[in-house]
């Protein structure tokens, strides 16, 4: 299946970007009777035929269309600190979508390693492994948010903090895949590689949150969040097909 993204496509006619009619005429020749598929990100996939293969103006007419294409039972966000290296956050967008995440706030806090954010790269990212990995939903990609703004804003779902310190409330921090539940909706903060300062994590307790722990394993702060996106999917018995 070749898998354009197109977020104003709308039946019945549709003329691709200049970028994409290229790419489907000029790079995967395809051509005048061919078909396409094209999702909006917003879980509609639309299956096409080209009607015109202009290498500048490819124009498809919708054939079919099916709504909530892949669905997940449920929707995870992740707020994680971007790191130093902004490769390495890339990376964890990339595998992030692929896998299959709702939402990603970059998280500014106390120990930040990396104060700003440019997000038009990793927009660019989120397409990329959206269109690759043949999903119907594309992940939201918040904007740079403050720790305190990201607790105390109202999220659907249970809302959970991964830190290395010791357990600061009396039941303890629990291991993410024993805890979450099948179904749920939740909202994970990683933090930077010098973790949570102890008064963010106080405050994220007394807005509701549940510590947590991802195993005893040290993790960097970008495996760290993916490791929290894996568990949720492995609790949900998602199960991947492997794209080479």
């Amino acid at each position: 299946m070749q898998l354009f993204y197109a977020p104003d496509i709308a039946p019945s006619r549709y003329t691709l970007t200049e970028e994409e009619s290229k790419h489907c005429v000029r790079v995967l020749r395809l051509g005048r009777g061919d078909t396409l598929h094209i999702t909006d990100g917003q879980g509609n996939l639309f299956c096409c035929r080209i009607t015109d293969d202009d290498p500048r103006r490819c124009t498809v007419e919708v054939v079919s269309a099916e709504r909530e294409f892949e669905k997940l039972p449920y929707a995870l966000t992740v707020a994680v600190a971007p790191t130093k290296n902004t490769e390495r956050f890339e990376w964890f967008l990339e595998k992030a979508t692929e896998v299959g995440v709702s939402g990603i706030i970059p998280l500014l806090s106390e120990h930040s390693e990396r104060r700003t954010f440019r997000p038009e790269r990793g927009e660019k990212i989120l397409t990329a492994a959206m269109k690759q990995s043949l999903k119907a939903y594309r992940p939201v990609l918040h904007p740079l948010t403050g720790f305190r703004e990201a607790v105390e804003t109202p999220l659907n779902g249970r809302r959970f903090i991964a830190h290395c310190a010791p357990a600061h409330s009396p039941g303890g921090k629990a291991y993410l895949a024993d805890t979450l539940r099948p179904g749920e909706d939740a909202l994970v903060l990683i933090g930077p590689e010098g973790d949570f300062s102890t008064a963010e994590i106080d405050l994220a307790l007394a807005c509701g949150f549940e510590e947590i722990t991802l195993g005893s394993q040290r993790l960097r702060t970008e495996t760290a969040a993916l490791a929290a996106v894996m568990m949720a999917s492995v609790v949900n018995n998602s199960q991947f097909i492997i794209h080479n």
